[in-house]
């Protein structure tokens, strides 16, 4: 058997049984059928690029924002105490 690593993940109760049941009916482990599953699928299955387009546009926006400062901020110009005079 190949060198095995530890992992832990999330699934549904629905694909846990499904596991499960799959499992006992073939006559193997669980973790042999996920390891078979990955094998399988890790390679067919094809995720487009996920799209940065927003991000761009609000990283973008941002910077925009950054530019129309007239003075950087130094941090605060109140104390603590002014509000509890409010």
């Amino acid at each position: 058997m190949n060198d095995l690593v530890r992992k832990q993940l999330y699934i549904t109760r629905e694909q846990e049984n499904m596991l499960k049941k799959k499992a006992e009916k073939m006559g193997v482990t669980q973790a042999e059928l996920v390891r078979e599953a990955l094998d399988s699928h890790t390679y067919t299955i094809d995720y487009s690029r996920r799209n940065t387009h927003q991000w761009e546009e609000e990283i973008k926006y941002i910077e925009s924002e950054r530019r129309g400062l007239k003075e950087p901020q130094k941090g605060r110009t109140w104390k603590r105490e002014e509000l509890y005079d409010r």
